[in-house]
């Protein structure tokens, strides 16, 4: 089976995009696998399939799958890379375009300037509907991490983050302790661990431990989920400049109810055909 595909990254956060608007393409678990692995495949954090819409009120449908083979709900380095993708192959003629994903429906919009902005949607709090087990909605909470317990904020973003304060990001245990949290047994859908410093309430420093693809360069749900969460702290202040190990986010929030607008880069790398023979 010769696939073609697209190798795009959004902040080092790298995808294999497919286009599937044609002709349907059948994506195994080890399919994915075996295109995500860098030593024996293309090499991605995640695969990005764009497919025709299943509503009459939407461009596309967006399917996402970790490197782990997995299908998750929401990737917001990914979105941007989408709507770079479909205009780039002239898929639509649209800047402005609304896409649907496993978690609803997402407006990404390709500006003059060739960055791209995301409206993400409302932020979930309530802990029920992250999904997050607890017996309260508070914005900060314990939780009993390997004998430690440190204090996380938890959001879904159209995929569930546990977001933590901490003094110094590079020092944050992200491989270790992330690597727990992300099984953690009050996150029925597993989870995303984001770490944040804050540097003055303009700016953060964000790292993320992602749910079946480890720690990446860049998170764009994550960023979007640590904005929300400083804020919601009173830690930060809309917009907020978010720098990770792959480069820099803007995130706005005008608070409760109101959605997460993200706006940052989409690179395309190269293009390729791989045998999944």
């Amino acid at each position: 089976m010769k696939l073609r595909f697209t190798k795009m990254q959004g902040l080092g956060n790298d995808f294999v995009v497919i286009d599937a608007t044609r002709e349907a393409v059948d994506l195994t678990p080890a399919r994915v696998r075996a295109i995500a692995d860098r030593h024996f495949g293309v090499g991605c954090d995640q695969l990005l399939v764009v497919e025709p819409p299943s509503a009459p009120d939407v461009d596309f449908r967006y399917r996402i799958f970790n490197a782990d083979g997995g299908e998750v709900e929401q990737c917001g380095n990914g979105a941007r890379c989408f709507v770079r993708y479909v205009h780039d192959k002239r898929l639509t003629d649209k800047t402005d375009i609304r896409v649907e994903t496993r978690s609803g429906i997402i407006a990404p919009r390709l500006r003059e300037d060739g960055l791209v902005t995301v409206d993400m949607g409302v932020p979930v709090l309530a802990s029920a509907d992250v999904p997050f087990v607890s017996a309260s909605d508070a914005v900060v909470q314990a939780l009993d991490v390997g004998g430690d317990t440190v204090a996380i904020t938890a959001v879904s973003m159209g995929n569930p983050h546990a977001v933590q304060v901490v003094d110094d990001v590079d020092s944050a245990p992200v491989d270790t302790q992330g690597a727990l949290i992300e099984r953690h047994a009050r996150f029925p859908a597993r989870v995303n661990a984001g770490y944040v410093q804050v540097v003055d309430e303009h700016n953060i420093r964000l790292r993320v431990y992602e749910r079946g693809a480890g720690e990446t360069l860049a998170c764009g749900t994550g960023a979007c989920a640590a904005v929300v969460a400083v804020i919601l702290r009173q830690l930060a202040v809309s917009p907020v400049r978010v720098e990770t190990r792959g480069g820099a986010l803007e995130i706005a929030w005008d608070g409760r109810g109101a959605p997460v607008l993200m706006t940052g880069p989409a690179v395309t790398v190269f293009e390729g055909e791989m045998d999944l023979a």
